[in-house]
């Protein structure tokens, strides 16, 4: 079976021609470059208007085939650019119409997951994908993609290209930025990470804030860079960790960065994972990824109608069955002594005064500048100290804590004996979890990482882990992101019976203001109905 597909979510056109065996036969592309400015979605549009009647003829000629050979026509059906999806889909529609072929339309953001996967042989990674309009940590689990960690405003691609402009380094700024980086030093901007997910609106405005002073360039670029990428390597660790998958694949057009992809494949090397990245010109928006992710879907599902073909511009990743996925997984394996290794740590068996003890070290990682390493191991450590003991006179249980030890960067705890939450979950204890998260936020704790991994059930008592990420915060915002994470958590348990069990959590929480707040912030999510 011969697929054509047809990509134009935003700047870039392409056609990509792809048989049933997975062989590319034809790619073709066209970029778009605005003279000044962002990506107009009209310009967009009629760029792909432009492109896509003259690359189809070109894709059919390079692969060597007739029209009359081609068995399917796809498309992006979104998320992307309104304008720019209706031209797209206008054209597959023509097109399969003129020939009498099925249509399919798909996901573009899927595209780029299996069409790395065709080309690396990664079979069930965690996957990082980034690019102008995405930032986004995937990972399959319970029949579809699920995202695990994303942006909380823009996308790191747009992030650098609106540092570009807007400093006059021109457009696209990636390359840009990653150019004068080489000459650059280190200077303190933030650094947002909340539980699984990343905010580069801040960064941006902070970068913004030390060009417009007169920091060396070289400077805020390199700064700029580091910080953004280590947020990215970090949630995507925190991923790994979590599902305990062994792959790790590198996605997107933001992969084109020498220095992103060194740190990403430092990180899945420190935790035993194999890194994968397909070849640069798989990586950017193209049509074979379209190609290739139609015959999957058609395989599985068959052709669309006509009916069926319209847009999706808010298209998200985890709506979209993947039934085709052999979820065995291939588990880390944990270094001798190790009882877990975090993201954040690794946790050791110890002792104090001769009882049980669990050694929480954060270890240097590598894949982060020192500077920023030291600072983020540093405060941390001294802020969870701290957190665990205050949320212990909040009422909520928490390991006992013995000692700290801010130059190792350690903190000596209580062993707790009991059962991961992930393992036991069930509507009455999710009620729990409800009223003891209550607890923490009226004391204005914001734990940052309340997964099903960070629980446990011990003695008939839930005993919350993990503060690595924890903060004080009086806003409602901070708390119902704190909620989110708890969610995207018990998606990725079960995500049939995940609606059921978070309904239970917020009934033990019952604040409604804050309980409101969490659809305000899904609904800014980049690719939210």
């Amino acid at each position: 079976m011969i697929c054509l597909g047809i990509e134009g979510t935003a700047e870039k056109t392409g056609v990509g021609i792809v048989d049933g065996d997975g062989n590319i036969l034809a790619m073709q592309g066209r970029q778009l470059f605005p003279e000044k400015g962002g990506i107009h979605p009209r310009i967009a549009a009629e760029h792909h208007g432009e492109w896509i009647p003259k690359l189809i003829p070109q894709a059919v000629s390079q692969a060597g085939i007739s029209y009359e050979d081609i068995d399917l026509i796809s498309f992006s059906q979104g998320p992307g650019l309104g304008p720019a999806l209706r031209i797209v889909a206008t054209s597959a529609r023509s097109l399969a119409l003129s020939l009498n072929k099925p249509i399919i339309g798909v996901n573009h953001c899927i595209g780029h997951v299996e069409v790395g996967k065709l080309d690396t042989g990664a079979v069930n990674p965690v996957s990082l994908y980034v690019s102008g309009g995405n930032s986004q940590v995937i990972a399959y689990e319970s029949g579809r993609y699920r995202i695990f960690g994303e942006t909380l405003d823009i996308a790191i691609g747009n992030c650098l290209d609106q540092f570009g402009r807007e400093t006059g380094l021109g457009h696209p700024g990636g390359p840009i930025v990653e150019k004068l980086a080489r000459d650059g030093s280190y200077i303190d901007l933030p650094y947002i990470v909340k539980g699984m997910d990343f905010s580069f609106s801040g960064l941006l405005s902070a970068a913004l804030r030390e060009y417009e002073k007169g920091t060396k360039i070289e400077d805020v670029c390199f700064s700029l860079q580091e910080t953004a990428f280590s947020m990215l390597v970090e949630v995507t660790e925190r991923a790994l960790s979590h599902t305990q998958k062994d792959e790790v694949m590198l996605c997107g057009g933001v992969s084109a960065n020498s220095r992103l992809r060194e740190m990403l494949k430092v990180m899945s090397e420190e935790h035993g994972a194999k890194f994968y990245m397909p070849g640069m010109k798989l990586c950017g928006d193209n049509g074979v990824m379209i190609a290739w992710l139609g015959l999957l879907m058609c395989n599985e599902f068959g052709p669309m109608e006509l009916s069926e073909t319209g847009i999706i511009q808010k298209f998200r990743t985890d709506e979209v069955d993947i039934p085709w996925i052999d979820n065995k997984k291939s588990y880390l394996k944990l270094e001798d002594g190790l009882i877990a290794k975090g993201a954040e740590s690794n946790i050791l068996n110890d002792s104090y005064l001769g009882k049980n003890a669990v050694l929480k070290s954060r270890i240097p990682k590598n894949y982060r500048i020192s500077v920023i390493d030291s600072k983020i191991r540093k405060s941390r450590t001294k802020l969870e100290a701290k957190l665990l003991s205050d949320a212990k006179r909040a009422g909520i249980r928490t390991p006992v804590l013995y000692d700290v030890n801010l130059v190792d960067k350690s903190i000596l705890m209580e062993e707790i004996n009991g059962v991961m939450l992930k393992d036991i979950i069930d509507d009455k204890l999710a009620y729990e979890v409800g009223l003891n998260i209550a607890k923490l936020h009226k004391a204005d704790i914001i734990h940052g990482d309340i997964t099903s991994s960070n629980i446990m059930l011990a003695n008939d008592n839930l005993v919350f882990l993990d503060f690595g990420l924890g903060r004080y915060s009086d806003l409602d915002e901070d708390k119902a992101v704190d909620l989110l994470v708890l969610k995207k958590s018990l998606q990725s348990i079960d995500y049939n019976k995940a609606v059921s069990y978070f309904d239970e959590v917020l009934k033990g929480y019952g604040e409604s203001k804050v309980i409101n707040k969490i659809s305000d912030i899904e609904k800014r999510g980049r690719y939210t109905h």
